[in-house]
């Protein structure tokens, strides 16, 4: 692709001028690198783009059924490349900005509720080194609201047991200091203390989780083993669905959203806003499972 150099040099500004979590990045690259391609394919050349160009490329997106939000990714994407392209004298303005992102609906995600978390975590065998490490992983999920890759890369000196904290590095590499609870702290002293060794041996492993082979335990892995339980335990859900789960139960226990905030790591307050309509529609779920002769589809009155 004859601008895989403006590419690479876009990545590293973004990288180590502008210090984005490097997943982040590799989206707004694959976003460009789409445009540029369309540019090659249509032969246009980058410095002669305008916003009919883009318009012509969203339009040509939408013709292959893309999702409206992976349409305002790309936008947001475009509007960061236009403004490096801007700063190197390539486009004489950010023609991106001109274009409106497309009015994306969020949907809520799945919520468990405790009971079918317990199943979950009761469908784990716990005879095994193995089993006690899968209990002591999705528990510290659970209790601590935590990222597939916040659990794979959590390291042992990162764990407090006299406080009940442990110390995760979160999107963008910001670290931030969650409680764990009892249950949470019960299993994970088992699986370091007793189970663990028996897979390392004499071996030393920064990493708290790792596989039968004694290496660290992949995000595929924790993923894989959790899908089995949910076939097992017959509750259908992904492992981000216990950190919406531990949310939404905060908030159903009266927790203020600034403090969900800072247990999730969102840098930003509305994306945790989300699960404050998360909860209402669990507890209008509770309140007809418990009182269905009523209906929740008229007005209430004091």
């Amino acid at each position: 692709m004859k601008e895989e150099k403006n590419l690479h040099d876009f990545y590293n500004e973004l990288v180590f001028v502008e210090n984005h979590a490097e997943k982040t990045v590799e989206t707004y690259i694959y976003s460009v690198r789409e445009f540029l391609v369309y540019l090659e394919e249509n032969n246009i050349e980058l410095s002669s783009v305008d916003v009919r160009t883009l318009l012509y490329f969203v339009a040509q997106r939408r013709t292959k059924n893309i999702r409206d939000l992976t349409v305002a990714k790309d936008l947001a994407s475009l509007r960061l490349f236009g403004t490096f392209l801007v700063r190197k004298n390539i486009w004489t303005e950010n023609f991106a900005m001109e274009l409106d992102k497309p009015k994306v609906s969020r949907s809520l995600p799945k919520v468990l509720e405790v009971d079918q978390v317990d199943s979950i975590l009761a469908a784990v065998d716990v005879s095994t080194p193995l089993g006690v490490r899968d209990r002591a992983l999705y528990e510290l999920i659970y209790s601590c609201g935590l990222r597939i890759s916040e659990a794979s890369a959590l390291i042992l000196s990162n764990i407090h047991f006299d406080e009940k904290v442990i110390i995760v590095l979160g999107k963008g590499d910001k670290e931030r200091i969650v409680p764990f609870g009892e249950a949470a702290e019960m299993w994970l002293k088992k699986w370091i203390y007793e189970e663990r060794p028996k897979i390392l041996g004499s071996r030393i492993l920064d990493q708290v989780f790792v596989n039968r082979n004694g290496t660290p335990l992949s995000r595929k892995g924790i993923w894989k083993n959790f899908k089995a339980l949910g076939v097992k335990s017959g509750v259908e859900a992904k492992v981000h669905t216990l950190r919406h789960s531990f949310a939404t139960h905060l908030l159903s226990g009266g927790a203020d959203l600034r403090t969900v905030q800072e247990l999730l790591g969102h840098a930003d307050l509305s994306t945790t806003q989300i699960y404050t309509h998360v909860d209402d529609s669990f507890l209008r779920d509770m309140h007809r499972d418990y009182f269905p002769g009523h209906s929740d589809s008229g007005d209430y009155k004091d």
